[in-house]
């Protein structure tokens, strides 16, 4: 059943029967605790409407009533380069999607110029489909690492999203293959990580760092080979966490010369495998997997 869909640049949304006996005001403040500012912005501007009309804020909502929400304002209209990267989509619809990332490529331009990162291809598929929205990911992956970011579509989204994930209300699973044969089939990585200042981009293990969590359990171990499989979600999202957590076990990823791991692969051995979280609109239990797109295949069937 759709929930929402976009008409005329508004976002049209079905009251749903959890909403029943809430306030507009309330569905904005509490529900979806967005930000004050834009809340303030659409009640001075007069331009959320419900059926049609502009009602007061305290007017109460009923199932299936609809509420009309304006899209591509100045903020929204910032431009990203399109560039065709062949990015595969692994859901969209008219609010969010999730891409698959390639190795190898930067979440977005990192330099003046440059039109090759995650943005310019999800940019590039938003264009060729006749989408005119704004473009803003969620979370990052490291350019060597592979799998599901999601994106927003538009401001209302994207800053409920962000609540999310802060929230720890999105779980993003990881697939490692690390060095070695790890004993126990379970375990929690409990380390802070702070910035080398010996190094412009490597993170260590440090007291004084920020709290990360990562929880990993054993899905394979290939003694032949001496690496072991492991699926990871985190409590934090720090920079390099999986990569300075494993390192720090004396277990690190395949492939991850920055951390002690040898050249086994052409870069690390981690790819974002699974996201899952409840979507802010319909409020749909939603999960996604991302298939493996390497070539030569990292996680191949020997380990798996």
């Amino acid at each position: 059943m759709e929930y929402f869909n976009i008409t005329n640049q508004h976002l049209l949304i079905e009251v749903l029967q959890s909403w029943n006996g809430l306030s507009l005001e309330k569905l904005f403040r509490e529900r979806w605790k967005a930000p004050k500012k834009l809340v303030h912005e659409w009640r001075m501007s007069k331009e959320v409407m419900l059926n049609g009309n502009s009602v007061p804020w305290s007017t109460v909502l009923t199932k299936g009533d609809t509420i009309s929400i304006p899209l591509l304002d100045d903020a929204e209209k910032e431009s990203v380069k399109a560039t065709d990267l062949g990015i595969s989509i692994l859901y969209e619809d008219d609010v969010l999607l999730v891409a698959n990332k390639p190795a190898g490529m930067d979440m977005h331009p990192s330099q003046p110029g440059d039109a090759h990162s995650l943005i310019n291809g999800v940019a590039y598929h938003l264009q060729h489909t006749g989408q005119a929205c704004m473009i803003k990911h969620i979370h990052r992956l490291d350019k060597d690492t592979t799998g599901a970011v999601l994106f927003a579509k538009n401001r209302l989204i994207g800053s409920i999203l962000d609540r999310m994930l802060e929230e720890r209300e999105i779980k993003r699973t990881y697939l490692a293959l690390v060095e070695g044969i790890i004993k126990n089939d379970q375990g929690e990585i409990k380390e802070k990580i702070g910035r080398d200042r010996h190094h412009a981009t490597r993170r260590r293990v440090s007291p004084t760092g920020q709290t990360a969590v990562t929880h990993y359990r054993v899905l394979n171990r290939n003694s032949k080979k001496n690496l072991t499989l492991v699926s990871c979600t985190l409590e934090s999202g720090r920079t390099h966490q999986i990569r300075v957590h494993f390192s720090h076990l004396k277990h690190p990823l395949a492939g991850d010369t920055l951390y002690g791991g040898r050249r086994t692969f052409p870069r690390q051995a981690l790819h974002a495998r699974k996201i899952e979280f409840i979507h802010p609109i319909s409020e749909q239990k939603m999960t996604m997997e991302a298939p493996f797109i390497d070539s030569p295949e990292i996680f191949d069937v020997h380990i798996l």
